[in-house]
């Protein structure tokens, strides 16, 4: 009767790809990291409300110029801050997404391993 070495028929393969995964998962901390220190810089209306925003999503400045402000119309300039830090915020978010998925070959969550 054969016995069965199923379990042991591949070790080395998941050991490589174990290591594999461990190398991914370092890779995408490391884009991580970088776009996390990467500002973008979003500008609305004209140029009337620019912000500033990193990858890690902290607003490091909101300028509004002085032509936006009326004080007539202070909706139109709270929409105008709204809609810069929507794009802003979507911009970084995007682009972590696209960074990682190179990394991760468009894998996604990788399987909660982490990703």
């Amino acid at each position: 009767m054969a016995k069965f070495n199923g379990w042991n028929t591949g070790g080395g393969n998941m050991q490589n790809l174990m290591r594999q995964a461990q190398k991914m998962q370092q890779e995408v901390q490391r884009v991580q990291e970088e776009i996390g220190n990467t500002e973008f810089e979003t500008s609305v209306g004209g140029g009337a409300v620019k912000v500033v925003i990193n990858g890690k999503k902290e607003f490091k400045s909101i300028e509004i110029s002085p032509a936006a402000v009326d004080p007539d119309d202070v909706e139109m300039l709270q929409d105008l801050i709204l809609s810069a830090v929507n794009e802003a915020v979507r911009t970084a978010e995007e682009t972590m997404e696209k960074e990682v998925g190179k990394v991760t070959g468009g894998m996604g969550g990788m399987g909660g391993l982490g990703f």
